[in-house]
Protein backbone atom coordinates (compact mmCIF):
# COMPACT_ATOMS: atom_id res chain seq x y z
CA UNK A 1 0.00 0.00 0.00
CA UNK A 2 1.41 3.66 -0.92
CA UNK A 3 1.55 6.29 0.97
CA UNK A 4 -1.66 8.23 -0.47
CA UNK A 5 -3.63 4.87 -0.12
CA UNK A 6 -2.12 4.66 4.00
CA UNK A 7 -3.93 7.89 4.06
CA UNK A 8 -7.03 7.33 2.76
CA UNK A 9 -6.89 4.49 5.13
CA UNK A 10 -6.41 6.69 8.26
CA UNK A 11 -8.85 9.63 6.93
CA UNK A 12 -11.59 7.78 4.58
CA UNK A 13 -15.10 9.77 5.06
CA UNK A 14 -18.10 8.80 3.88
CA UNK A 15 -19.53 12.30 2.59
CA UNK A 16 -23.37 11.44 2.35
CA UNK A 17 -25.91 13.94 1.87
CA UNK A 18 -28.81 11.68 2.44
CA UNK A 19 -27.08 10.54 6.09
CA UNK A 20 -28.60 13.69 7.51
CA UNK A 21 -24.78 14.12 8.72
CA UNK A 22 -22.02 16.97 7.60
CA UNK A 23 -19.50 14.58 6.94
CA UNK A 24 -17.51 17.24 5.95
CA UNK A 25 -16.81 18.52 9.01
CA UNK A 26 -14.75 16.10 10.01
CA UNK A 27 -12.83 15.81 6.81
CA UNK A 28 -12.49 19.29 6.56
CA UNK A 29 -13.15 21.07 10.14
CA UNK A 30 -13.70 24.54 10.50
CA UNK A 31 -9.98 26.28 11.16
CA UNK A 32 -10.93 28.17 14.45
CA UNK A 33 -7.27 29.80 14.74
CA UNK A 34 -4.76 31.11 11.73
CA UNK A 35 -2.69 28.01 12.43
CA UNK A 36 -5.51 25.82 11.35
CA UNK A 37 -5.90 27.44 8.03
CA UNK A 38 -2.48 26.23 7.27
CA UNK A 39 -1.94 29.97 5.78
CA UNK A 40 0.86 32.98 7.04
CA UNK A 41 -0.11 36.10 7.94
CA UNK A 42 1.74 38.30 5.31
CA UNK A 43 -0.87 36.19 2.84
CA UNK A 44 -4.10 36.81 4.93
CA UNK A 45 -2.92 40.73 5.50
CA UNK A 46 -2.79 40.84 1.83
CA UNK A 47 -5.97 39.15 1.18
CA UNK A 48 -8.00 40.98 3.46
CA UNK A 49 -6.39 43.81 1.79
CA UNK A 50 -7.30 43.51 -1.08
CA UNK A 51 -10.92 42.92 -0.16
CA UNK A 52 -10.80 45.92 1.83
CA UNK A 53 -9.64 47.53 -1.85
CA UNK A 54 -12.05 45.90 -3.58
CA UNK A 55 -15.31 46.54 -1.42
CA UNK A 56 -14.02 49.62 0.00
CA UNK A 57 -15.60 50.00 4.23
CA UNK A 58 -16.55 46.88 5.42
CA UNK A 59 -17.56 45.43 8.95
CA UNK A 60 -16.19 42.14 10.52
CA UNK A 61 -19.37 40.04 9.47
CA UNK A 62 -18.39 40.80 5.45
CA UNK A 63 -14.91 40.08 6.11
CA UNK A 64 -15.62 36.87 7.64
CA UNK A 65 -18.24 36.40 5.03
CA UNK A 66 -15.61 37.02 2.04
CA UNK A 67 -12.55 35.51 3.09
CA UNK A 68 -14.09 32.18 4.26
CA UNK A 69 -12.65 32.82 7.44
CA UNK A 70 -13.60 32.89 11.15
CA UNK A 71 -13.67 36.08 13.27
CA UNK A 72 -11.46 34.36 15.42
CA UNK A 73 -8.97 34.10 12.98
CA UNK A 74 -9.79 37.36 11.36
CA UNK A 75 -9.35 39.36 14.57
CA UNK A 76 -5.71 39.02 15.04
CA UNK A 77 -4.95 39.57 11.52
CA UNK A 78 -7.15 43.47 11.83
CA UNK A 79 -5.33 43.90 14.91
CA UNK A 80 -1.55 43.65 13.10
CA UNK A 81 -3.43 45.80 10.26
CA UNK A 82 -4.08 48.45 12.31
CA UNK A 83 -1.24 48.34 14.58
CA UNK A 84 0.83 48.71 11.35
CA UNK A 85 -1.67 51.64 10.08
CA UNK A 86 -3.06 49.88 7.02
CA UNK A 87 -6.54 49.94 8.01
CA UNK A 88 -8.46 52.42 10.45
CA UNK A 89 -11.77 52.01 12.09
CA UNK A 90 -14.73 53.83 11.34
CA UNK A 91 -17.76 55.13 13.51
CA UNK A 92 -20.22 52.40 14.01
CA UNK A 93 -23.94 52.72 12.56
CA UNK A 94 -27.15 51.25 13.02
CA UNK A 95 -26.87 48.68 10.88
CA UNK A 96 -23.18 47.34 11.81
CA UNK A 97 -20.75 47.01 14.07
CA UNK A 98 -17.05 48.22 13.78
CA UNK A 99 -16.24 49.35 9.85
CA UNK A 100 -13.25 49.01 8.57
CA UNK A 101 -11.50 50.82 5.63
CA UNK A 102 -7.87 51.41 4.14
CA UNK A 103 -5.44 54.08 5.06
CA UNK A 104 -3.99 55.77 2.22
CA UNK A 105 -0.83 53.84 3.48
CA UNK A 106 -2.93 50.81 3.06
CA UNK A 107 -4.03 51.33 -0.51
CA UNK A 108 -0.22 51.77 -1.08
CA UNK A 109 0.03 47.71 -0.19
CA UNK A 110 -2.97 46.83 -1.95
CA UNK A 111 -1.85 47.87 -5.37
CA UNK A 112 1.64 46.26 -4.63
CA UNK A 113 -0.24 42.73 -3.89
CA UNK A 114 -2.53 43.25 -6.86
CA UNK A 115 0.54 43.62 -8.38
CA UNK A 116 1.76 40.28 -7.84
CA UNK A 117 -1.47 38.23 -7.66
CA UNK A 118 -4.86 39.33 -8.61
CA UNK A 119 -7.27 36.75 -6.63
CA UNK A 120 -9.84 38.39 -4.63
CA UNK A 121 -12.07 35.35 -3.13
CA UNK A 122 -11.95 33.15 -0.28
CA UNK A 123 -9.26 32.30 1.45
CA UNK A 124 -7.35 29.73 -0.50
CA UNK A 125 -6.84 25.79 0.92
CA UNK A 126 -3.49 24.34 1.25
CA UNK A 127 -2.01 21.69 -1.19
CA UNK A 128 -1.72 18.87 1.64
CA UNK A 129 -5.55 19.66 2.45
CA UNK A 130 -6.54 19.34 -0.54
CA UNK A 131 -4.98 15.93 -1.31
CA UNK A 132 -6.46 14.77 2.00
CA UNK A 133 -10.03 15.64 0.94
CA UNK A 134 -9.73 14.59 -2.87
CA UNK A 135 -8.37 11.32 -1.40
CA UNK A 136 -10.94 10.79 1.55
CA UNK A 137 -14.08 10.98 -1.31
CA UNK A 138 -12.52 8.99 -3.62
CA UNK A 139 -14.59 8.89 -6.81
CA UNK A 140 -13.67 4.99 -6.83
CA UNK A 141 -14.98 4.20 -3.47
CA UNK A 142 -18.88 5.14 -5.04
CA UNK A 143 -20.68 1.78 -5.72
CA UNK A 144 -22.27 1.84 -9.19
CA UNK A 145 -24.97 -0.66 -9.17
CA UNK A 146 -27.49 -1.77 -12.11
CA UNK A 147 -29.95 0.29 -10.58
CA UNK A 148 -28.30 3.23 -10.65
CA UNK A 149 -27.24 2.73 -14.31
CA UNK A 150 -31.40 2.32 -15.26
CA UNK A 151 -32.12 5.44 -13.20
CA UNK A 152 -29.61 7.32 -15.18
CA UNK A 153 -30.49 6.02 -18.44
CA UNK A 154 -34.60 5.86 -17.31
CA UNK A 155 -34.92 8.65 -20.60
CA UNK A 156 -32.67 6.62 -22.79
CA UNK A 157 -33.59 3.96 -25.85
CA UNK A 158 -30.77 1.16 -25.15
CA UNK A 159 -29.97 -1.93 -25.05
CA UNK A 160 -29.88 -3.61 -21.38
CA UNK A 161 -26.59 -4.88 -22.40
CA UNK A 162 -24.95 -1.59 -23.26
CA UNK A 163 -25.94 -0.07 -20.09
CA UNK A 164 -24.63 -2.89 -17.85
CA UNK A 165 -21.17 -2.13 -19.87
CA UNK A 166 -21.22 0.92 -18.84
CA UNK A 167 -22.22 0.57 -15.28
CA UNK A 168 -19.86 -1.95 -14.73
CA UNK A 169 -17.15 0.09 -16.32
CA UNK A 170 -17.74 3.10 -14.18
CA UNK A 171 -18.23 0.84 -10.67
CA UNK A 172 -14.62 -0.15 -11.37
CA UNK A 173 -12.73 3.02 -11.59
CA UNK A 174 -10.94 2.08 -14.44
CA UNK A 175 -10.36 4.08 -17.84
CA UNK A 176 -13.20 3.77 -20.38
CA UNK A 177 -12.93 3.36 -24.43
CA UNK A 178 -16.42 4.42 -26.60
CA UNK A 179 -16.00 3.46 -29.71
CA UNK A 180 -18.45 3.34 -32.75
CA UNK A 181 -19.55 5.35 -36.11
CA UNK A 182 -20.53 8.91 -35.65
CA UNK A 183 -24.56 8.92 -34.51
CA UNK A 184 -24.65 6.37 -32.19
CA UNK A 185 -24.68 8.00 -29.00
CA UNK A 186 -21.55 8.07 -27.42
CA UNK A 187 -21.59 11.72 -26.43
CA UNK A 188 -25.00 11.37 -25.44
CA UNK A 189 -24.76 8.52 -23.50
CA UNK A 190 -21.39 9.65 -22.19
CA UNK A 191 -22.74 13.24 -20.89
CA UNK A 192 -24.96 10.56 -18.73
CA UNK A 193 -22.36 8.40 -17.54
CA UNK A 194 -22.20 11.15 -14.13
CA UNK A 195 -25.87 10.58 -13.60
CA UNK A 196 -24.48 7.09 -11.82
CA UNK A 197 -21.98 9.11 -8.96
CA UNK A 198 -23.57 12.49 -9.00
CA UNK A 199 -25.93 11.58 -5.62
CA UNK A 200 -23.04 11.75 -3.65
CA UNK A 201 -21.78 14.94 -2.90
CA UNK A 202 -18.08 16.32 -2.50
CA UNK A 203 -16.33 19.04 -0.96
CA UNK A 204 -14.07 21.41 -3.28
CA UNK A 205 -12.13 24.28 -2.73
CA UNK A 206 -12.92 27.62 -3.90
CA UNK A 207 -8.60 27.99 -4.03
CA UNK A 208 -5.37 26.20 -3.37
CA UNK A 209 -2.17 27.92 -2.40
CA UNK A 210 0.87 26.65 -4.04
CA UNK A 211 3.76 28.34 -2.17
CA UNK A 212 2.58 32.07 -2.49
CA UNK A 213 0.43 30.97 -5.92
CA UNK A 214 -3.15 30.75 -5.85
CA UNK A 215 -4.72 28.69 -8.13
CA UNK A 216 -8.57 29.09 -8.79
CA UNK A 217 -10.56 25.45 -9.12
CA UNK A 218 -14.52 25.75 -7.97
CA UNK A 219 -16.34 26.82 -11.05
CA UNK A 220 -19.80 27.05 -11.43
CA UNK A 221 -19.70 26.39 -15.20
CA UNK A 222 -18.42 22.82 -13.34
CA UNK A 223 -19.69 22.42 -10.42
CA UNK A 224 -22.87 22.32 -9.49
CA UNK A 225 -23.43 23.37 -5.85
CA UNK A 226 -25.53 21.84 -3.05
CA UNK A 227 -27.87 23.70 -1.12
CA UNK A 228 -27.46 22.64 2.22
CA UNK A 229 -30.74 24.17 2.98
CA UNK A 230 -31.66 20.31 2.07
CA UNK A 231 -29.57 18.38 3.95
CA UNK A 232 -31.91 17.26 7.01
CA UNK A 233 -29.86 17.78 10.41
CA UNK A 234 -27.34 19.55 9.29
CA UNK A 235 -26.44 22.57 11.53
CA UNK A 236 -24.22 25.20 9.35
CA UNK A 237 -22.60 26.84 12.61
CA UNK A 238 -20.88 23.00 12.91
CA UNK A 239 -20.60 22.14 9.35
CA UNK A 240 -17.20 22.24 7.09
CA UNK A 241 -14.38 24.71 6.32
CA UNK A 242 -16.43 27.37 4.39
CA UNK A 243 -13.43 27.76 2.19
CA UNK A 244 -14.71 24.34 0.78
CA UNK A 245 -17.91 24.13 -1.34
CA UNK A 246 -20.37 21.39 -1.14
CA UNK A 247 -21.28 20.07 -4.55
CA UNK A 248 -22.23 17.21 -6.52
CA UNK A 249 -19.48 15.29 -7.92
CA UNK A 250 -18.46 16.70 -11.36
CA UNK A 251 -18.72 15.66 -15.02
CA UNK A 252 -16.43 17.33 -17.49
CA UNK A 253 -16.76 16.82 -21.24
CA UNK A 254 -14.00 18.35 -23.60
CA UNK A 255 -13.80 17.37 -27.58
CA UNK A 256 -11.90 18.25 -30.58
CA UNK A 257 -10.74 21.79 -29.26
CA UNK A 258 -8.76 20.28 -26.51
CA UNK A 259 -4.74 20.90 -26.67
CA UNK A 260 -2.26 19.58 -24.39
CA UNK A 261 -1.79 23.23 -23.29
CA UNK A 262 -5.85 23.17 -22.12
CA UNK A 263 -4.68 20.27 -19.33
CA UNK A 264 -2.14 22.80 -18.13
CA UNK A 265 -2.51 25.57 -15.32
CA UNK A 266 -3.86 28.61 -17.31
CA UNK A 267 -2.76 32.12 -16.13
CA UNK A 268 -4.36 35.07 -17.14
CA UNK A 269 -1.95 37.91 -17.29
CA UNK A 270 -4.51 40.50 -18.07
CA UNK A 271 -6.01 40.09 -14.38
CA UNK A 272 -3.01 38.12 -13.22
CA UNK A 273 -5.24 35.03 -11.53
CA UNK A 274 -4.16 31.19 -12.13
CA UNK A 275 -7.33 28.72 -13.15
CA UNK A 276 -7.07 25.06 -12.76
CA UNK A 277 -7.38 22.74 -15.43
CA UNK A 278 -10.69 20.90 -16.42
CA UNK A 279 -8.85 17.74 -15.26
CA UNK A 280 -7.81 19.09 -12.29
CA UNK A 281 -11.20 20.78 -11.80
CA UNK A 282 -13.04 17.16 -12.50
CA UNK A 283 -11.20 15.85 -9.63
CA UNK A 284 -13.47 13.42 -7.67
CA UNK A 285 -15.72 12.62 -10.74
CA UNK A 286 -15.59 11.87 -14.09
CA UNK A 287 -13.19 13.68 -17.18
CA UNK A 288 -15.00 12.59 -20.78
CA UNK A 289 -12.33 13.77 -23.61
CA UNK A 290 -14.84 13.21 -26.81
CA UNK A 291 -14.05 13.20 -30.62
CA UNK A 292 -10.50 11.49 -29.91
CA UNK A 293 -8.38 12.05 -33.06
CA UNK A 294 -10.23 15.07 -33.75
CA UNK A 295 -7.77 17.39 -32.08
CA UNK A 296 -5.18 19.43 -33.72
CA UNK A 297 -2.62 17.06 -32.08
CA UNK A 298 -1.27 13.72 -32.56
CA UNK A 299 -3.70 11.47 -30.91
CA UNK A 300 -0.40 9.03 -29.42
CA UNK A 301 0.57 12.28 -27.85
CA UNK A 302 -2.65 13.14 -26.13
CA UNK A 303 -2.74 9.20 -24.92
CA UNK A 304 0.07 9.35 -23.47
CA UNK A 305 -0.20 12.65 -21.73
CA UNK A 306 -2.26 10.19 -19.26
CA UNK A 307 0.16 7.46 -18.72
CA UNK A 308 1.13 8.95 -15.61
CA UNK A 309 -1.88 9.73 -13.94
CA UNK A 310 -3.88 6.75 -15.23
CA UNK A 311 -1.28 4.36 -13.43
CA UNK A 312 -0.41 6.38 -10.19
CA UNK A 313 -3.58 8.21 -9.45
CA UNK A 314 -1.30 11.57 -9.31
CA UNK A 315 -0.26 14.11 -11.83
CA UNK A 316 2.16 16.56 -12.25
CA UNK A 317 1.71 20.15 -12.74
CA UNK A 318 3.43 23.62 -13.64
CA UNK A 319 2.79 27.29 -12.72
CA UNK A 320 5.60 30.44 -13.13
CA UNK A 321 8.81 29.97 -14.06
CA UNK A 322 8.64 26.17 -13.98
CA UNK A 323 7.70 25.25 -10.83
CA UNK A 324 5.87 21.73 -10.73
CA UNK A 325 3.91 20.13 -8.49
CA UNK A 326 1.96 17.09 -7.09
CA UNK A 327 -1.49 16.84 -7.29
CA UNK A 328 -4.10 13.96 -6.97
CA UNK A 329 -5.84 12.20 -9.69
CA UNK A 330 -9.22 10.69 -8.65
CA UNK A 331 -10.85 10.65 -12.13
CA UNK A 332 -13.17 8.57 -13.99
CA UNK A 333 -11.26 9.10 -17.52
CA UNK A 334 -13.30 7.91 -20.51
CA UNK A 335 -12.22 8.21 -23.81
CA UNK A 336 -14.50 8.43 -27.28
CA UNK A 337 -13.80 8.04 -30.24
CA UNK A 338 -16.15 7.65 -34.17
CA UNK A 339 -12.08 6.29 -35.26
CA UNK A 340 -11.05 2.65 -35.29
CA UNK A 341 -9.06 2.28 -31.77
CA UNK A 342 -6.34 0.05 -33.43
CA UNK A 343 -5.25 3.36 -35.59
CA UNK A 344 -5.37 6.08 -32.74
CA UNK A 345 -3.13 3.86 -30.26
CA UNK A 346 -1.31 0.64 -29.85
CA UNK A 347 -2.49 -2.29 -28.23
CA UNK A 348 -0.16 -1.71 -25.42
CA UNK A 349 -2.06 1.16 -24.69
CA UNK A 350 -5.12 0.23 -24.93
CA UNK A 351 -4.49 -2.81 -22.27
CA UNK A 352 -4.59 -0.22 -20.08
CA UNK A 353 -8.16 0.85 -20.51
CA UNK A 354 -9.62 -1.06 -18.49
CA UNK A 355 -13.31 -0.90 -20.53
CA UNK A 356 -13.56 -0.85 -23.99
CA UNK A 357 -17.05 -0.68 -25.06
CA UNK A 358 -18.17 -0.53 -28.50
CA UNK A 359 -21.28 1.39 -30.12
CA UNK A 360 -23.54 -0.03 -33.06
CA UNK A 361 -26.41 1.17 -35.06
CA UNK A 362 -29.94 0.93 -33.36
CA UNK A 363 -32.58 -1.76 -34.17
CA UNK A 364 -36.38 -0.93 -36.22
CA UNK A 365 -37.26 -1.40 -32.68
CA UNK A 366 -35.42 1.22 -30.91
CA UNK A 367 -35.59 3.47 -33.52
CA UNK A 368 -39.52 3.56 -33.41
CA UNK A 369 -39.38 4.04 -29.85
CA UNK A 370 -36.82 7.10 -30.12
CA UNK A 371 -39.33 8.16 -33.03
CA UNK A 372 -42.42 8.56 -30.53
CA UNK A 373 -40.40 9.80 -28.02
CA UNK A 374 -39.08 12.51 -29.67
CA UNK A 375 -42.61 12.79 -31.59
CA UNK A 376 -43.87 13.23 -28.07
CA UNK A 377 -40.98 15.83 -26.89
CA UNK A 378 -41.61 18.65 -29.94
CA UNK A 379 -45.44 18.37 -29.57
CA UNK A 380 -45.87 16.63 -32.84
CA UNK A 381 -48.48 13.76 -33.39
CA UNK A 382 -47.02 10.01 -33.91
CA UNK A 383 -47.50 8.63 -36.99
CA UNK A 384 -47.09 4.89 -37.56
CA UNK A 385 -47.65 4.57 -41.47
CA UNK A 386 -45.75 7.71 -42.10
CA UNK A 387 -43.18 5.74 -40.09
CA UNK A 388 -43.06 2.26 -41.89
CA UNK A 389 -42.59 4.74 -45.25
CA UNK A 390 -39.37 6.41 -43.80
CA UNK A 391 -37.85 2.75 -43.08
CA UNK A 392 -38.79 1.93 -47.09
CA UNK A 393 -36.67 5.05 -47.51
CA UNK A 394 -33.62 3.96 -45.14
CA UNK A 395 -34.15 0.91 -46.92
CA UNK A 396 -33.78 2.46 -50.33
CA UNK A 397 -30.72 4.71 -49.96
CA UNK A 398 -28.98 1.54 -47.51
CA UNK A 399 -28.19 4.15 -44.91
CA UNK A 400 -27.82 2.70 -41.04
CA UNK A 401 -30.03 3.43 -38.39
CA UNK A 402 -28.24 6.02 -35.96
CA UNK A 403 -30.45 7.03 -32.52
CA UNK A 404 -29.44 10.61 -33.57
CA UNK A 405 -31.58 10.98 -36.63
CA UNK A 406 -35.31 10.97 -35.08
CA UNK A 407 -34.01 14.08 -33.32
CA UNK A 408 -32.90 15.66 -36.12
CA UNK A 409 -35.36 14.40 -38.70
CA UNK A 410 -38.28 16.08 -36.66
CA UNK A 411 -36.28 19.08 -35.54
CA UNK A 412 -36.09 19.87 -39.29
CA UNK A 413 -39.56 19.41 -39.83
CA UNK A 414 -40.07 21.32 -36.80
CA UNK A 415 -38.33 24.50 -38.58
CA UNK A 416 -40.24 24.03 -41.65
CA UNK A 417 -43.67 24.05 -39.78
CA UNK A 418 -42.72 27.17 -37.62
CA UNK A 419 -41.39 28.66 -40.82
CA UNK A 420 -44.46 28.07 -43.00
CA UNK A 421 -46.94 29.13 -39.80
CA UNK A 422 -48.15 25.75 -39.18
CA UNK A 423 -49.54 24.06 -36.10
CA UNK A 424 -47.30 21.53 -34.57
CA UNK A 425 -50.14 19.29 -33.33
CA UNK A 426 -51.46 17.97 -36.97
CA UNK A 427 -49.83 14.73 -38.51
CA UNK A 428 -47.02 15.22 -40.47
CA UNK A 429 -46.60 14.11 -43.81
CA UNK A 430 -44.27 12.10 -46.09
CA UNK A 431 -43.74 15.96 -48.42
CA UNK A 432 -42.76 17.65 -45.00
CA UNK A 433 -40.42 14.67 -44.02
CA UNK A 434 -39.25 13.95 -47.19
CA UNK A 435 -38.27 17.58 -47.32
CA UNK A 436 -35.95 16.81 -43.95
CA UNK A 437 -34.69 14.30 -45.08
CA UNK A 438 -33.03 16.06 -48.54
CA UNK A 439 -31.94 18.92 -46.10
CA UNK A 440 -30.33 16.73 -43.49
CA UNK A 441 -28.43 14.17 -46.18
CA UNK A 442 -25.76 14.96 -48.35
CA UNK A 443 -27.04 12.88 -51.61
CA UNK A 444 -24.17 11.13 -53.98
CA UNK A 445 -25.60 13.93 -56.83
CA UNK A 446 -25.18 16.48 -54.33
CA UNK A 447 -21.28 15.26 -54.05
CA UNK A 448 -20.86 15.11 -57.27
CA UNK A 449 -22.21 18.96 -57.60
CA UNK A 450 -24.97 17.97 -59.59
Amino acid sequence: MSSIQSDVSTVQLAVDSHAGIDAGAGLAPRPSDLAATGLTEPFVCELAIKHLYRGGVMDLTQLVDRLALAGSVLEPVIAFLRHEAYVEVLPTTQSSGIRYALTERGRQIAMDAFAKSGYVGPAPVTLEAYRRVVHAQSVRSVQVTRDNAQRAFLDVVAHQALIDKLGTALNSGRPLFLYGPAGTGKTFLGRRLVRMIENDNILVPYAILIGDTVIQLYDPAVHRQVDTHQIPGLVLSEGHDPRFIRCRRPGVLTGGELTLDMLEVEYDAATKQYHAPQSLMANNGLYMIDDLGRQRLAPDALLNRWIVPMEESRDYLTIGAGQRFEVPFDVILVFSTNLNPLELADEAFLRRLGHKVPFHYVSTSQYHEIWQRMCADLGLAFDEGLLTQLFELYESEGRPLLPCHPRDLLTSVVDRLNYEGKPLGEHINMEQLQHAWNSYFVSLADRQGH
